[in-house]
């Protein structure tokens, strides 16, 4: 994996608030990204300042990444006031900088885990 540099940070920092993307690098030197890699999709895991949300990135569709997080819901989709929550970039840094735990799941392990919702 190629390292993350100043101008990836400055990039992010152009389309994100200063603050988000320092919560995100925060949240990536804590750890705690799980990766789930599936026969169709992947997504992630993470363990965030108010409990444990499901990342969804490289969606089909105008909506391509999606947070179960309630900042997600409130200030992307209700409010269009961020374009991504902290938990996105946190997600994308994490597998570049490769320090997601990968765990590869078949459709019945996916399934349980998307009901433990």
């Amino acid at each position: 994996t190629e390292p993350v540099t100043d101008q990836n940070l400055l990039n992010l920092q152009a389309v994100l608030p200063r603050n988000l993307v320092v919560a995100a690098l925060d949240l990536v030197d804590r750890g705690n990204v799980v990766k789930y890699t599936g026969p169709a999709n992947k997504h992630y895991q993470v363990l965030g300042s108010t409990g444990t949300h499901r990342v969804f990135t490289d969606l089909p569709g105008p909506m391509s990444s999606y947070c179960s997080c309630p900042a997600f819901a409130y200030l992307v989709l209700s409010s269009e006031t961020y374009i991504m929550c902290k938990h996105l970039p946190r997600c994308r840094l994490a597998n570049k900088l490769d320090k997601c735990t990968t765990q590869p799941l078949d459709k019945e392990q996916l399934s349980q885990l998307i009901l433990q919702e």
